[in-house]
């Protein structure tokens, strides 16, 4: 039996209007396909009809397939001559884990490639009206993960770059994380937003500054999936952007007295 091969297939935020040419055709191809609770899966049955759907989705502490079976099932079924795709939410190498697939894959002696996808670090922002970047604004973006909390060092350097920053997974350490941002002399009154539920039905777009977020975050039940957005652009997008300002008009806001 000729072997088969995986292909690793970003899906984007959640939408599947993000889902790219690429990935459409990939899902087409499938005889397996593994897919995350993030991922646009709602229907899969049509756009892989002729695949096996194995739900190996994560929730926030809750890993119900461990991370090595989920790359055993990846070369079980390649091996025996599947075309498989592991469809991810975002991109596969923005905090995907898709570079540990791709080296269980290549282990294996298992053909693998990789169909890029819109990562939720800008596609997010973007879905509530904040570009990342801004000219006059902000010249960079950094993207972090929050899923565990940040090094002193690391928030040093965040806070020292005077540049957006993105912090994906970062609902459970925001408090640690704003409050770190402050006193490695980030301003205490540097807008914040989170984002929750990023292009989907029940997206919500909280708005704040450093030093209230926590509180505000608490009074309105934040959960996640959830981005946050930390700088300039922030404000910049909610109060003189045309665009932006249509966008906000529709979402549930906190806005901080001034």
């Amino acid at each position: 039996m000729s072997r088969g091969r995986v292909i690793l297939v970003g899906g984007g935020p959640g939408s599947e209007d993000l889902l790219t040419l690429g990935a459409v055709k990939a899902l087409g191809s499938a005889d397996v396909v593994l897919y995350d609770r993030l991922a646009p899966h709602a229907r899969l049955s049509e756009f892989a009809p002729h695949a096996l759907l194995i739900d190996v989705g994560k929730t926030p502490g809750h890993h119900p397939i461990p991370q090595a079976d989920i790359e055993r099932l990846l070369v079980e079924h390649a091996l025996q001559g599947s075309c498989v795709v592991r469809l991810k939410g975002g991109d596969p190498f923005v905090f995907g884990r898709g570079g540990e697939e791709v080296m269980a894959c290549r282990a294996a002696g298992i053909e693998v490639t990789v169909v890029p996808g819109v990562s939720s670090a800008v596609a997010v922002p973007a879905a509530a009206g904040i570009a990342v970047t801004h000219r006059d604004v902000s010249r960079m973006f950094t993207v972090v993960s929050g899923h565990a909390p940040l090094s002193e060092t690391e928030l040093a350097g965040l806070a020292g770059l005077a540049s957006t920053i993105v912090v994906l997974m970062g609902v459970s350490n925001l408090p640690q994380i704003t409050q770190g941002l402050i006193r490695h002399g980030l301003r205490a009154a540097t807008p914040i937003a989170i984002i929750e539920r990023g292009y989907t039905a029940d997206q919500r777009s909280i708005f704040s500054i450093l030093d209230r977020v926590v509180y505000d975050a608490a009074a309105a039940s934040v959960t996640s999936p959830a981005v946050l957005v930390i700088g300039e652009v922030v404000a910049y997008a909610r109060l003189e952007h045309a665009d932006a300002a249509a966008v906000l008009n529709t979402a549930a806001l906190l806005v901080p007295a001034e």
